[in-house]
């Protein structure tokens, strides 16, 4: 097999039953070697952490190219699988979908996220199926990770919002799917019922409250995503600082991790 190939396959074997895979995401080449230097088994973008880095505002507004521009450089920086959180695709038609998902795979990515919620149930399936056509053109298994934002965006009423999670990753399972992703799906009966039933990998976002990683596992759970929760303790951190430096004149905030971490011999390959 080729290198791609073996970590096509890695990746996958990484949502194995009875096993979890947890994702502090990336949004760059420091934050991704950092990730991998901690014992990460795989790198994951988040698409917020890589709009911000750029100046944008997450929701699709960063141009394609910069995505796999941001991808090629941190699939060159490290040895785990990369996947690419790529919003809703950046199109609505579905062969521009499936360029950019060209696009990202040539960039090194051996894992997407695709999420719902901009449009319907039937242009999202379309989407996945355009997205599975274009990796099995280039040759690669990719874990197409399907997010659904049934609990984030609530978009079934409380009585009927496990049915419709259900029901969507059913759709997209058929349409080649690889996973399903549930951002704010919290409780442990419904995370429960949810992970036996749907028959594909269940990914949950870290969020205040969630059970902690080996519960989650016990529940049924093979993935668990910061988003971009490891960017905003960066650039909250950042501000701590600055804000004590400006406002305090003093150095506490800023100086107090400088000794702690080598960036440059990280990035060298130290």
């Amino acid at each position: 097999m080729t290198a791609r190939s073996d970590l096509a396959q890695a990746f996958h074997d990484l949502h194995r039953p009875g096993r979890i895979l947890v994702l502090p995401n990336a949004w760059d080449v420091g934050s991704a070697r950092l990730v991998e230097s901690c014992g990460a088994e795989a790198i994951a973008t988040t698409s917020a952490g890589v709009a911000w880095a750029h100046g944008v505002a997450d929701g699709q507004a960063l141009p394609v190219r910069a995505v796999v521009d941001a991808v090629a450089a941190i699939a060159r920086a490290v040895k785990i699988p990369v996947s690419a959180d790529i919003e809703a695709g950046y199109a609505t038609d579905p062969r521009a979908v499936g360029e950019h998902v060209a696009a990202v795979i040539g960039a090194g990515a051996v894992g997407i996220n695709l999420e719902d919620g901009h449009e319907s149930v039937d242009a999202t399936t379309a989407k996945i199926a355009a997205a599975r056509a274009a990796a099995e053109r280039e040759g690669v298994a990719l874990f197409i990770n399907a997010r659904t934002d049934t609990y984030l965006k609530k978009l079934a009423p409380p009585e009927r919002v496990m049915e419709e999670t259900r029901a969507r990753a059913a759709r997209y399972r058929e349409a080649g799917a690889s996973g399903i992703f549930v951002p704010r799906l919290q409780a442990p009966a419904e995370i429960r019922q949810i992970a036996a039933a749907v028959s594909l990998p269940l990914n949950v976002l870290i969020v205040p409250g969630l059970a902690p990683i080996e519960d989650l596992r016990a529940l049924g759970v093979r993935r668990a995503s910061a988003g971009g929760a490891v960017a905003i303790t960066a650039y909250a951190a950042a501000k701590d600082a600055v804000e004590h430096l400006l406002s305090a004149g003093r150095y506490d905030v800023l100086l107090a991790k400088t000794g702690t971490l080598d960036m440059n011999r990280l990035l060298s390959g130290g």
